[in-house]
């Protein structure tokens, strides 16, 4: 008698469909979930990178609009607040992409200093907020951003330049006048200032230590500076002194930062001035020695003032005014900050 016999093989592909079937269908949800994963992620780099770059573009407005405000209100005329900020809005848009953004402030309630504030402006909606690209699909908030800057106005508090430095008492520069008075500072003969009317004050200037006869002394305020005692022409400045020559000759000015002394002390190879300050004046002429570029428009005919011409013989002096002068850099070999105000100002970022 034929028994019958059971044929598994068709169930147990029928078992196989099934679990295939279920394993491509948890791999779907999971490609699925790395697929949301991946768009989230996406999503978040894209929204902080355009974050990124909306608040690189106001710290560099308000870099830009504490740097300019601060120049303005270094200048003899001061800056109101309706000035301040006109500039700082006018800087901090040109620094923004769609030309749009917003200044919150600007402070200018600590002496010689500002500081500007900005934050977002949309530039197509004019909101004050950041409408993110894609986390906004997935209820993410609007985004603001912002950036502050704050810029000083220091005093150069050291430096190298042409080895001269100026009495405090020919400084005649106040914080409501730009330039001073047209005068004479004389070394020999005599140490004195001497105005366009002739009024006379002593003061005057000395030659400073050149150890490297290169034109060129380096000056801390604070602290003291040997004196040169010598009466030569000084033939390290040669080339220096030719620039300026032509520079005025082409019509142009000239205008060099010397050291300023409150005291001096010794005489000869032992004297010494106390610096406290740089000053920036604007020459127009000298006398140094005899001849080009050692002397330069420094008689009656070339000034038409008598009492501004330099004496003949072995007189040395130099002409010109004080002026104010603002700069973004610091003086060559100094720093800034510890020098007193005389008119010459660095502006930096301080934060």
């Amino acid at each position: 008698m034929r028994r019958l016999t059971v044929n598994s093989k068709p169930r147990h592909r029928a078992d196989k469909v099934r679990a295939n079937g279920r394993e491509r269908g948890a791999a779907g949800v999971t490609v699925a979930l790395l697929l949301l994963v991946l768009i989230g992620a996406g999503a978040m780099a894209v929204d902080v990178g355009q974050i990124y770059v909306e608040r690189t573009e106001l710290q560099n407005g308000a870099d830009a609009g504490a740097l300019a405000v601060a120049q303005i209100c270094a200048s003899s005329a001061g800056c109101t607040q309706a000035q301040a900020d006109a500039a700082a809005a006018s800087l901090a848009n040109g620094n923004a992409r769609d030309d749009a953004s917003t200044v919150k402030s600007v402070d200018l309630s600590v002496a010689n200093q500002v500081t500007v504030t900005t934050t977002t402006l949309n530039g197509t909606s004019g909101a004050g907020f950041l409408s993110k690209m894609f986390a906004s699909a997935l209820n993410a908030p609007p985004a603001s951003v912002g950036a502050q800057a704050t810029a000083g106005l220091t005093f150069p508090g050291g430096g190298g330049a042409f080895p001269l430095a100026f009495s405090d008492e020919c400084f005649d520069l106040s914080n409501s006048v730009s330039t001073g008075e047209m005068q004479k500072i004389s070394w020999k003969p005599g140490v004195t200032c001497t105005n366009p009317s002739g009024h006379t004050i002593p003061g005057g200037w000395g030659w400073l230590e050149d150890p490297d006869a290169d034109c060129y002394a380096v000056t801390t305020t604070g602290n003291v500076v040997g004196s040169d005692p010598g009466n030569n022409k000084p033939t390290a400045c040669e080339i220096i002194l030719q620039g300026w020559l032509n520079d005025l000759s082409a019509g142009e000015t000239v205008e060099v930062t010397f050291p300023v002394f409150d005291s001096a002390s010794g005489s000869g190879n032992t004297g010494t001035f106390h610096i406290i300050g740089y000053a920036t004046f604007s020459v127009v002429g000298w006398k140094f020695g005899q001849g080009a570029p050692y002397e330069y428009h420094n008689t009656t005919a070339a000034l038409g003032n008598s009492n501004l011409a330099c004496s003949a013989g072995n007189a040395r002096c130099i002409i010109g005014q004080f002026v104010k002068y603002v700069t973004l850099e610091d003086a060559e070999g100094g720093g800034a900050g510890s020098g007193q105000n005389l008119g010459t100002v660095v502006v930096k970022l301080i934060k």
